[in-house]
Order: structure tokens, then sequence, then C-alpha cells
């Protein structure tokens, strides 16, 4: 007889394999069995440079709360293949308290897993696979982690037989066999932890990744036109909207490239229909030249930066928080606009549908700043609430005479006529103009014009959902996007160990708002700074945009790594 089984709040496995052995569908149906069994999940995956092929890993994390960030350690790690998978080292940590489930025929355990004094036991997930018509080593490992976590083979084959009905009965009978296999192997294998039960809910946990809340959010606001490239790890965006635009008259066009895709989308906003395009930071660079046409012309539009590691084309497959500086001052000469970053898979959903709503509003360009982290991890979430927030442009529909398409409104908006209103015709480009949309070099109307652009965004009214504000304590920490739940995570734990933490996330990065981030931060006598990036540009941005009345420590380094909770927690405590 084993011990009594550990019960946690929370467990986290890791599944790794070389291309093609299916780690990554291991991981997302662990994810959709815990979800319909009434757990909180995330599941995220690691991949090697060539994005498709090769080495791969699916990292997930199961619990009884919601989780929006990894655990510091995994507490099961099955090794369907070790091909490339020390390329995952410093990524996949392992302990003493770690169980390893490796195939002998898969090669050896790599360094980083027998360094770490994980208890390691085989099994021959490969020639189990054999012995079964159409077997796969990946159901094997599913059905172990399925016996290991505590879920039945139902529960697990369940979610998965819908997705194979039009693979046909022969797949379905071989996942299934392959699932009861590999439950009946980890009969005898002392796991330890065993996942609290879930609080029940009549609800059921909405599954989607990021990229997906992201899609959804832009329909709900409004749009209903997309142009883009398809390009990684934004990709998956574009792939959900194709149909869900044209279930509801919308339209989906792919771009032959970046440039063409921001154009599109300008020329649909332009003529009445809300737009939007998704990208990554080599994409959006092409693109800064045409979104200063849209600040100029004042022609609202969404671009969605999925960011991914730089410069250049940098890691495609892994995160970084690197494109701060070009979202917030890429463009040339003065070019206020709107910069918004979501804090969650399921914040991906509110901060786009805000961010189309407030574009439309305040006609001008809307940068969304999500994350690969985010963007392509798939998580069990609440239902998010429904917002109110639907584009509402200001539009001039009953033009006597002497339109001006750039009149000096007392709110900054002025009336956008739509291409065909009797009466509205103006010119709409790049150059300097007057109210009525001539062009001109006079520094009058160059003045009048800057000043527009900019009261209109600055005088706003963008209430409390400019960002999250969490705690009392007089130790803040400032972060922002995807590092918001590990930070919040990290400040639960401090406040465990009797030190009460603010946390400051911002979800408005632009415009800056100087006075709502000081009353954030009244009282605060030490602030820590936390975000992933080499050159602490989210650091050098609060300090040019906002006076901090507190000394500053700035805990940052690049992606590729993911900055834990854990390590959160230990530079609060280093600080106390």
């Amino acid at each position: 007889m084993g011990a009594t089984p550990r019960i946690s709040p929370s467990i986290s496995i890791a599944i790794v394999g070389s291309g093609g052995a299916g780690a990554l569908t291991t991981g997302n149906s662990l994810l959709e069995a815990a979800s319909t069994a009434g757990w909180h999940g995330l599941f995220t995956r690691t991949l090697g440079p060539q994005i498709r092929g090769g080495e791969a890993a699916g990292l997930l994390r199961l619990a009884v709360h919601p989780v929006d960030c990894l655990a510091d350690q995994f507490d099961l790690l099955i090794g369907i293949d070790w091909l490339n998978a020390h390329r995952f080292g410093a990524e996949i940590k392992t302990g003493p308290q770690t169980l390893v489930v490796s195939d002998p025929r898969g090669g050896e355990p790599p360094p980083m897993v027998i360094q770490s004094g994980a208890r390691v036991v085989e099994i021959s997930m490969k020639d189990m696979a054999k012995s079964i018509p159409d077997g796969r080593s990946n159901m094997i490992a599913l059905g172990i982690a399925s016996r290991l976590l505590g879920f039945t083979v139902e529960q697990v084959f369940g979610p998965m037989e819908k997705r194979l009905v039009d693979k046909g009965p022969a797949a379905i009978a071989a996942s299934l066999a392959g699932i009861t296999v590999g439950f009946d192997a980890a009969a005898g294998i002392d796991f330890g932890p065993r996942l609290a039960v879930p609080t029940p809910s009549a609800a059921r946990r909405w599954l989607l990744s990021g990229n997906e809340a992201t899609a959804l959010g832009a329909i709900r606001g409004g749009v209903r036109f997309a142009a883009a490239y398809p390009i990684t790890p934004a990709t998956e965006i574009l792939e959900w909207l194709a149909p869900s635009l044209a279930k509801i008259g919308g339209v989906l066009l792919q771009a032959e490239d970046e440039l063409a895709a921001i154009n599109m989308i300008i020329g649909s906003s332009y003529g009445g229909t809300p737009a939007m395009t998704a990208t990554s930071g080599p994409g959006l660079s092409l693109m800064i030249e045409a979104l200063g046409l849209a600040t100029s012309a004042e022609i609202p539009v969404v671009v969605v930066d999925v960011m991914r590691g730089g410069p250049s084309t940098g890691i495609p497959t892994k995160s970084e928080q690197t494109d701060l500086n070009i979202a917030i001052y890429g463009m040339h000469g003065d070019a206020p606009h709107l910069v918004l970053a979501p804090q969650s898979v399921g914040d991906c959903l509110f901060t786009t549908q805000w961010a189309t709503y407030l574009a439309e509003a305040l006609q001008a360009p809307a940068i969304v700043l999500s994350d690969q982290f985010m963007g392509q991890s798939r998580a069990a979430i609440e239902r998010p609430a429904d917002v109110a927030f639907v584009g509402a442009r200001s539009l001039a529909t009953e033009i006597s005479s002497n339109y001006k398409r750039y009149a000096m409104a007392s709110n900054g908006v002025s009336p956008m006529a739509i291409p065909g209103t009797l009466g509205g015709q103006y010119t709409a480009d790049g150059l300097t103009h007057s109210e009525r949309g001539t062009p001109t070099s006079g520094a009058g109307d160059h003045l009048a014009q800057l000043d527009k652009r900019r009261d209109k965004l600055e005088r706003f009214n963008y209430g409390d959902h400019w960002a999250s504000v969490e705690g009392t304590g007089d130790l803040a920490i400032v972060t922002w996007g995807s590092l918001t739940g590990a930070t919040r995570e990290a400040a639960g734990r401090a406040a465990a160990d009797g030190l009460e933490v603010r946390v400051i996330a911002p979800r408005l990065l632009a415009p800056v708002q100087p006075e709502r981030l000081a009353g954030a931060l009244a009282g605060v006598k030490r602030i820590l700074v936390v975000e992933q990036t080499h050159s602490a540009q989210f650091h050098r941005y609060l300090r040019a945009h906002y006076d901090l009345p507190a000394p500053v420590r700035v805990f940052h380094r690049p992606g590729p790594l993911p900055i834990t909770a854990g390590e959160i927690h230990h530079a609060i405590m280093d600080w106390r």
C-alpha cells in the first residue's frame, strides 16, 4: 500500500516529446478533462525555434482556483521521448518531489532531470502502443497521467471522443485502448499529491486560448473586417476570426504582407466598418508608417501585437515584453495613440473589446500588446462577464454646408463623414491639414491639429479599467501584461509570510495616467518593478512619464525563460 496522497490546491505537469509524438495533444486533453470535471487550469507550450516539427513540451497547471501562471516546479514530468529535451532545461524545473515517467526506448532523461534528484519510473510506452492497432505513445502517456492525477478513463476520453468523430471508429477505438492501457500501467505508481476536490458549480468552465479570447473581444467590440498576414504567435487569432466573422456578415482577408494588411484595415474603417489586424513584432515594425497615417487622418483601427522574443525574427515561439518601446514611441512625429495590455487569457477578451471601443469613440489607432505566453496558452476559466463596450463612432449624417471633418470639437472628437454622405466630402491623408482637411503647411493649423489629437485622448475618462490595483501594503509591485498573474500569486505568498503587498498593473499604457497612478501609489515606501525585458523598458517608461514617490528596484530579464511567482516572491522578501 502506498502513502496517503497529499491533497494539493494545484498540480503541475509537463509532457515532453519530439515532433509528432503528441505531447501537446496530451496536455490539451488533460486540460479538457479537468475543465469538464470542474477544475481551473492553464496549459501552454514551449517549442524549438523551428516553430513546426522538432521538440515540444506541453506545460500544464491544474487547480481548484483560477491560475494565470505556471508553478515554480513541476510535480509530474512525462517523457514520451527525450530527443532534444535538454533545450527545455531552464523552463521545466524538477526536484526531489518530482515524479518522472520515462520510456526506456525514448532515450535517457536529460541532465536537468538527473541532476535535480527527481524520482524516475520507467514505462515502455512505445512498446505498449505497438500492441494496439494504430496505437500511439501519447495516448499511453495520457492514460498514465490520468491515473496519477486521479481522473477516470471516462473523464479523459469523453472530450477526446468528440474531437475524433471525424477520424472514424478505428481512431476512436485506438485512443480508448491506449488510454486504458496507460491507465492500468500506472496502477502501482505512488505519485504523492492529489488535486483537492473542486468547488461544485453549475456553470461549465470556458476553455479558450488568449488568441481566441482576443478575437472574440474584437468581435464583441464591433469589428467586422480583419486583414492580416500569418505570423507566429498571432496566427490563431486569424484562424478563429475567419469562420467567426463570416457567421455575422463580416470578412477576414489574408493579405500578401503586413503593409497591405494595415492599409486594408485603414481603408475599411475609413469606409465605416470597424477593422483590426493581428501581428507580432516584425509585422508591427512594417505597419508603423501607416499607423501614423491613421493617427493624422483620425481613422480608428485596432492592431493586436502578440509579442515574441526579438529583435528581428528573434525567437518566434517564446514570450517577451520587448515591443513596449515601439508600441508607445515607434511612430515618427508627435502621433498620440492608444496602447493597451491584457493581463491574462480571460482579460484578452475584455481588453481587446475595450480597445476597439476606445479606438472607435476616440477615432484613433489602438495597439493591443498581448504576448506568446497569453496568446498561445489555453485556460479553463469562469465565463468572462459581458460588458457593454461596443464601438460607437461619432458620425456626421446631416451636413448642411461647409463640412469641417477636423473641426475643433469640445471633446476633440469631430464627427466623421462616411464616403457617400451628402456634403461630407473631405481629404483624408497624412499631410498636415486644416479643419476642412485641406493640406497646409501653416504653423497655426499644424499646432491646432496636434493639440486636438493629443487632447481628445488625454481628456477622456477611462474609468477604473485603466489598471488593476490590489492590496494596501507600503511595498508596491508595478508590473504589466502576462506577468500580472505571477505577481498576484507572489503577493499572496508574501501575505502568508506576514507582508502585505500592493499590486498595480496598468492595462492602459498610453495615454499615460499620472494622477491615477499617483493615487494608486499613495503611502507607498518601496516600489518593485517587474518586467520581462533585457533593458528594463517598462521601468524607463515609468520613469519618463510618472513621478515615482519611493525608492525603486527593478526585477527584469528577457525571455524566453518565464519569470515565476517564486522568483518575484523572493524579490519581495529580499526587500522587506
